[in-house]
């Protein structure tokens, strides 16, 4: 019985040899291949997070958007009606800077001044540019709540303005499949500092504002009664104001907003 069982047992041809070098090289070698496909393919380089071209123009966000609180749909002024959103003709610029000059240096100007006076417009360098097999409609977010701050940041503190998020699928599905935390009342849109760095009276303040102007419950904190600070909307007080809106803005389930027919059409 034993020479039979012995007798029964696999033994690999002597030519499978031969492929000992190739599988110690495979065992070796795939898992740092992988990791480093992993990491090119997650790093900034890769999906453009962080990427500030240089403009024709020295153009401020922080200054239009930040401190003078320009409207974004002064500017970009098809947001609200459009795939795309608008960049501003020099037109847009010269009603306020054919009679606004630079205080710190007249010389900024000078390429507006010049396209105003040729006709000939200002070619600015794209920033945010999706691959065109993507549909994306500027109007379908921004009139269901969806801030410029959920995926262009804060540009109203960007001197310069740069790629702040992935703009990837998956960034954008995760978005899709859970929008209520995304979402506020679509008149405060362009209001980048909705929600944020309120003290307790303005965070009252706020709370009756949500219920007399777009009739949204928030539930109020037992802590915040004794809040000495500033605080943002938690992600759960995001959530809550974002489920009121989802059933008020009619948004679509989850089967549509994560179909492939949806984005790519």
């Amino acid at each position: 019985m034993a020479n039979g069982g012995a007798g029964n047992r696999f033994i690999f041809p002597k030519w499978s040899n031969a492929l000992l070098p190739f599988l110690i090289i495979n065992a070796l070698g795939v898992p740092p291949f992988i990791l480093v496909v992993a990491v090119f393919a997650l790093s900034p380089r890769t999906t453009d997070v962080g990427y500030m071209p240089t403009q024709p123009v020295e153009y401020s966000h922080t200054l239009h958007a930040g401190e003078l609180g320009i409207d974004c749909r002064y500017c970009h002024n098809t947001v609200e009606s459009a795939r795309f959103a608008a960049i501003p003709p020099t037109q847009t610029c010269m009603n306020c800077h054919s009679a606004v000059a630079s205080k710190s240096d007249p010389d900024k100007l000078a390429p507006v001044k010049q396209s105003h006076e040729t006709g000939q417009p200002i070619i600015w360098r794209k920033v945010h540019d999706l691959p065109d097999y993507a549909y994306f409609s500027h109007a379908a977010h921004v009139n269901k709540g969806v801030s410029c701050v959920e995926c262009h940041d804060r540009v109203d503190r960007m001197d310069v303005v740069y790629q702040a998020e992935t703009l990837s699928m998956g960034w954008c599905l995760t978005c899709h499949r859970d929008p209520a935390p995304n979402l506020r009342p679509r008149e405060e849109v362009t209001n980048l500092a909705w929600g944020m760095n309120m003290s307790r009276d303005e965070l009252i303040e706020f709370r009756q504002e949500l219920k007399d102007q777009y009739d949204i419950d928030l539930s109020p904190r037992d802590k915040d009664q004794n809040m000495t600070g500033r605080r943002d909307l938690t992600s759960d007080e995001r959530r809550e104001i974002g489920e009121q809106l989802i059933k008020r803005y009619r948004i679509k389930s989850r089967p549509f907003m994560e179909s492939c027919t949806t984005c790519h059409r």
